[in-house]
């Protein structure tokens, strides 16, 4: 009898032990170039989404962190990693990154082929996979808002995004296609087919609505 009851005090234990479990924060990385590291700065895309989740009062189920860094492609997160990343433990990682990989081509010949960039992206993904966190990929949304694809890159940015789309779908991740959401946008609010000034400021970096518009997306993939 008293062994029953030693066994079922340990069971209860571990209940309530995972009770508490069930209330850990979910840890997202977004993991990046510019972009992303301009996204914690206050407007930034990972800003509006925290103010969005503490709107929805859900700050306790989510902590946002941002691992981006300027002028970044695929090799360089692969080289950073374990300390940006890994070693902070995440639940989720968010990679969003390729426009340096396809810009820096054109205009330095320091970009990224796509054979290249496919073998980089693959190890980033098995690596994080590895540690038990979920992968969500990200489309290079633009380098140029122009929305007939006379931008210059538009042909690269195509062939990049086509690639992580097959690449999400071979590999069960979750996927937020900016490259198709931004054309959409663009072609609905850019009448004037501008370059910029409608979801960026320059081309490539958001503005106020681009932010808002990537906090949606992102959102719809990491809740």
């Amino acid at each position: 009898m008293n062994s029953k009851l030693v066994l079922l005090t340990a069971f209860i234990g571990c209940l309530f032990l995972l009770s508490f479990t069930g209330d850990k924060k979910k840890k997202v990385v977004f993991f990046g170039d510019s972009i992303t590291e301009a996204g914690v700065n206050e407007g930034g895309y990972i800003d509006v989404l925290n103010k969005e989740i503490n709107k929805k009062g859900l700050s306790n189920n989510y902590e946002l962190v941002g691992a981006g860094v300027s002028g970044n492609k695929i090799y360089d997160l692969y080289l950073r990693l374990e300390k940006d990343v890994l070693d902070k433990q995440p639940d989720v990682v968010v990679i969003w990154v390729g426009v340096n990989d396809v810009w820096h081509k054109a205009d330095f010949g320091t970009g990224t082929d796509l054979d290249k960039y496919g073998k980089f992206y693959d190890a980033v993904v098995k690596k994080i996979q590895a540690q038990g966190a979920k992968v969500v990929v990200v489309t290079p949304a633009a380098i140029g808002e122009r929305n007939d694809f006379s931008n210059a890159q538009d042909g690269d940015l195509n062939m990049y995004s086509n690639w992580i789309r097959k690449y999400a779908a071979e590999n069960n991740l979750g996927l937020v296609d900016l490259r198709k959401s931004f054309h959409e946008y663009s072609v609905a609010n850019n009448p004037k087919n501008e370059e910029a000034g409608v979801l960026t400021t320059d081309r490539v970096h958001l503005n106020e609505k681009g932010n808002a518009f990537v906090a949606a997306e992102m959102w719809k993939a990491i809740q």
